[in-house]
């Protein structure tokens, strides 16, 4: 997993106006915690952000005035109206070696067997621990040959190595479902033979 440097500015102006002036000027408001420190309040350069966040689980090395900081996000809230734009960021400060809880998502390859088959995704993301520098982007599962009824459970998907589950073996990731056809209404009977 590859880092990605980001130059940080504390902030010490908080509160809906201090954010809006920020966002005018292309920054982004955030807050960085963890390990027992008190919660730092910073601007990011907003696109610089955008494109770090496009990988999940980014690990980010911060400069904070000067001072060098790992984090990772914790939670992004994103504009709801506009499609790009940030609203604030929750960065977690982990250090190399520690092992963090997050949620990779989940890839599927290869085609269920032939029929009327939909794949659900139970859970779109799977819970997982990994080293902070190790963290996987995504794991991927075979769906290749799977019929109706039959399910892919977090224990069935391969991990990589020094990833373990955060979640419970026999919990449900993928399962497949026989499509409902709908049946063609049946003529009245009553109708037909007035017809005849």
């Amino acid at each position: 997993m590859s880092e990605v440097k980001i130059t940080a500015e504390t902030r010490t102006e908080f509160g809906k106006g201090a954010a809006r002036r920020l966002r005018r000027a292309d920054k982004l408001p955030a807050v960085v915690y963890g390990h027992g420190s008190e919660p730092v309040h910073i601007s990011l350069p907003h696109h610089d952000t955008l494109m770090a966040l496009k990988t999940s689980n980014v690990l980010i090395n911060l400069d904070i005035d000067g001072r060098s900081e790992l984090v990772i996000p914790k939670a992004v809230q994103r504009d709801a109206l506009r499609i790009g734009i940030l609203e604030h960021v929750d960065l977690l400060i982990v250090k190399r070696g520690e092992k963090v809880t997050v949620e990779v998502p989940v890839h599927t390859e290869g085609d269920l067997a032939p029929g009327n088959n939909l794949l659900e995704h139970v859970l779109n993301t799977l819970p997982v621990e990994a080293e902070a520098t190790h963290i996987p982007e995504s794991v991927t599962v075979s769906v290749a040959g799977l019929d109706a009824g039959a399910s892919v459970l977090a224990k069935d998907i391969p991990l990589p190595s020094g990833t373990t589950l955060a979640v419970e073996d026999d919990a449900v990731v993928l399962q497949v479902l026989a499509a409902q056809v709908e049946e063609a209404p049946a003529e009245d009977a009553e109708g037909d033979a007035a017809e005849a």
